[in-house]
């Protein structure tokens, strides 16, 4: 966990559903920042870790974590496993008090942002769609960037909460708009990753010393992200860390479905979609979105 500070709040009492390596220390950091934090996780020995860990409570359902919370915060796989937690079988939606407020940061579809939020206002709470990207460093040192869709003054509630691990927490429009902000966050990564591996590959093709030129063109219009701090590990051929490719394709499933309900047109992302499709039949599910270079080796 990061040494960072953080802003005075008055505490709230949350709930936090999902523990996997993003949600355990974006729910240790609401731990640190004074809130009264209840988790699950579906390996309860996961959750018992984190309370020996950081303190508070841990309970055996979703529903029972969230008795009581004033803001309830998830971050789990996909849409089957947000249904699962809120509307499933001892889920969150049954036990969450008439005011509450529900904030997802699973990266999930639009479409099952809307659903929840809809369900949510019949049962008299909110709903807020709240994917984040920083991937697990950016959770680590309380520094995600969060988009959300929902309603505005329950934006206003959550929002001092959530910069607990996150260093900006933004809403873009009503239920959804966090999602497709996201969508559109992975199309950014996927073509930035595809041309920064082809011009590592090309350039050590041509001879040239790859760390140093990317020091130099990393101070000009190439400069990204992905450049400064995927750049040097990729020319050391190291990818055993970081965002899953797994993770990648999940969602850019979820992009390229998107886009044919909305009719955008996307044929580099889709390119890129099964290029990553080439690094998982080579074994690479599992390590960082980078590891597109390995395809061009």
């Amino acid at each position: 966990m990061s040494t960072r500070t953080y802003d005075p709040i008055a505490s709230r009492r949350v709930a936090f559903l999902g523990l996997g390596v993003m949600g355990y220390p974006m729910a240790g950091h609401l731990a640190r920042a004074g809130h009264q934090v209840t988790v699950y996780n579906r390996t309860a020995a996961k959750a018992a870790q984190w309370v020996a860990e950081y303190g508070g409570t841990h309970a055996a359902t979703p529903q029972a974590a969230v008795a009581g919370a004033e803001i309830v915060l998830a971050c789990v796989g996909n849409d089957d496993d947000l249904r699962q937690i809120t509307t499933g079988a001892h889920g969150a939606f049954a036990g969450m008090a008439a005011g509450a407020i529900f904030v997802d940061h699973t990266t999930a579809s639009a479409e099952v942002a809307r659903q929840l939020a809809a369900t949510a206002r019949e049962r008299g709470f909110q709903f807020i769609d709240a994917p984040v990207s920083g991937g697990n460093l950016g959770a680590i040192n309380g520094a995600l960037t969060v988009m959300c869709g929902g309603d505005a003054s329950a934006f206003d509630t959550v929002r001092p909460v959530v910069l607990a691990f996150a260093k900006a927490v933004t809403r873009l429009g009503d239920s959804g708009a966090g999602q497709l902000a996201k969508m559109v966050n992975q199309i950014c990564i996927a073509g930035l990753v595809q041309g920064l591996s082809e011009a590592i590959a090309f350039g050590e093709k041509a001879g040239l010393d790859m760390k140093a030129v990317l020091d130099v063109i990393g101070k000009g219009a190439a400069q990204s992200w992905q450049m400064d701090n995927r750049g040097p590990t990729m020319v050391d051929g190291k990818f055993d860390f970081g965002f899953a490719v797994d993770w990648m394709r999940k969602d850019l499933g979820l992009v390229l479905a998107e886009a044919q309900r909305n009719g955008a047109r996307l044929p580099v992302t889709a390119l890129v979609d099964q290029f990553y499709a080439d690094v998982q039949a080579l074994g690479g599910g599992r390590q960082d979105t980078s590891s597109l270079l390995r395809r061009l080796k």
